[in-house]
């Protein structure tokens, strides 16, 4: 989980440069190349709140759903890397999605 750590310094970097809004969090989601022929994202809240059970969707650049699913317990979810570029969608409700685009993608 050495991409964990990445998203809680940005959790921490959001948190302290946000201003104070009462209860809002904001929605973290990072992924990476396992090198295997597969993907893997983790996401999470800026409050430490889980992700578990956030809806993932994988578009390709016809906006076409090729992959989709739901953040397991652990806040991760995992999916075969497609041929053609693709973008990942965290989508937590309004106001907490995130987009991931393929080329931003590292092994």
């Amino acid at each position: 989980m050495k991409h964990c750590l990445a998203v809680c310094y940005a959790a921490l970097l959001l948190t302290l440069l946000a201003p104070s809004t009462g209860l809002a969090h904001s929605a973290l989601c990072s992924c990476f190349d396992n090198g295997d022929g597969t993907i893997s994202c983790e996401g999470g809240f800026s409050d430490g709140s889980t992700a578990a059970g956030v809806r993932m969707f994988v578009r390709d650049v016809t906006d076409t759903t090729i992959a989709r699913g739901k953040m397991d317990k652990n806040g991760e979810f995992t999916f075969e890397k497609p041929e053609s570029e693709y973008t990942v969608i965290f989508d937590a409700g309004p106001g907490h999605q995130v987009e991931i685009h393929s080329s931003d993608i590292k092994e």
